[in-house]
């Protein structure tokens, strides 16, 4: 049965990329579900488009499918607030267009929050690895945000959703495979962090948040950190400072 009304879903509106793009996000927000996370939804300039995609989640209108935890973030500040809610495991989705700079920042803080994203809009795409996953109408109507359109892809995701939910057996990613003991690849890869606190004293950390949790990591390389700045881990050390152009 389906929840979407008065959109006549045609190749015009759903084409084979955005199809496989819903069908991937889909399933990683089952996944993350499955495993015990809360929904957060942004929309800093459409604010009842994240009121609505929460409550499509946490009140299903069709009988037996699940209440899943989602919650739409409206403060003025929506960074501050998406860092205080978000624990690792959590999903973000935004709907924004690509200028929205709040929303931008928020998707490339996320992989330090331990956060997954999903990124809802129109017009200009977003640069390749802004968000982990970008449902997009390639369009530049500025009426889109006003129409079906935007609906029909967050009711999808969300009937998709449930979809998977359907097939136990897809719930569990299937962990990567490492032959060695220390794999080489993996201990040679940076970690992004973002800073909480400076170090106390030149002996002290920073205090950092990853995607792990908080940890202490040595900064001296890069020398004097403020609480926000996005750094480069590597075996405990801050190798470099990330601008905004990372993630642009």
């Amino acid at each position: 049965m389906s929840t979407v009304h008065d959109v006549a879903a045609g190749p015009s509106l759903i084409d084979a990329d955005l199809s496989a793009d819903l069908a991937g996000a889909s399933l990683a927000l089952a996944r993350r579900f499955h495993s015990g996370a809360t929904l957060w939804v942004i929309s800093p300039q459409w604010e009842p488009h994240a009121h609505h995609v929460a409550v499509e989640f946490v009140h299903p209108v069709v009988v037996g499918k699940r209440a899943l935890p989602a919650v739409a973030l409206v403060a003025a500040d929506t960074v501050a607030e998406t860092r205080i809610a978000t624990r690792p495991g959590d999903v973000v989705i935004a709907v924004a267009d690509a200028a929205d700079n709040a929303v931008a920042d928020v998707m490339r803080r996320a992989p330090a929050w331990g956060v997954e994203t999903i990124w809802i809009g129109y017009g200009e795409r977003p640069p390749p690895g802004a968000s982990d996953h970008v449902l997009w109408v390639p369009t530049d109507d500025p009426m889109t945000p006003a129409t079906g359109r935007f609906v029909l892809m967050y009711h999808l995701l969300w009937e998709l959703t449930h979809v998977c939910f359907e097939h136990p057996g897809l719930l569990k990613a299937a962990e990567p495979e490492c032959a060695d003991d220390v794999c080489i690849t993996c201990s040679d890869e940076g970690r992004l962090g973002e800073v909480v606190a400076p170090p106390a004293d030149i002996m002290s950390g920073a205090l950092v948040r990853t995607a792990e949790g908080e940890e202490y990591v040595d900064t001296m390389v890069i020398g004097d950190v403020v609480p926000g700045d996005l750094i480069l881990i590597h075996g405990g050390a801050a190798l470099t400072r990330l601008g905004e152009e990372f993630g642009s």
